[in-house]
């Protein structure tokens, strides 16, 4: 059994490196704030992360099928739900409804 000089000092390590692990992420940022590049990233990345996943999602469908309409139906919705109502929330909630909705309806059993 290790001797109580050890085990605090054990604590006390265990506890300057979770404290430095939370706190360097908020003092590296700090200085990125004022950083035009980190500004004109911030404003274009979530608009060009989305239309990575779109496409990423898209890439294997087959415009052939009538089955493959139905992701297409549902991002439709989506897309236009959001740009009439700006609500992310209602928006996602909406066109997945209508994507599982078709889905199970149309393509049951």
């Amino acid at each position: 059994m290790p001797d109580t000089t050890h085990a605090i000092a054990a604590v006390l390590v265990a506890a300057a490196v979770t404290w430095a692990l939370r706190v360097l992420p908020f003092a590296a940022l700090a200085p990125l704030r004022s950083s035009g590049t980190v500004q004109y990233l911030s404003t274009r990345m979530p608009a060009g992360v989305m239309i990575i996943l779109i496409v990423y999602c898209l890439r294997d469908l087959s415009v052939t099928e009538v089955r493959s309409l139905l992701p297409l139906a549902g991002l439709a919705v989506t897309v236009g739900l959001h740009l009439w109502r700006r609500n992310v929330l209602l928006s996602i909630a909406v066109g997945t409804a209508v994507h599982v909705l078709l889905t199970s309806t149309l393509f049951a059993g």
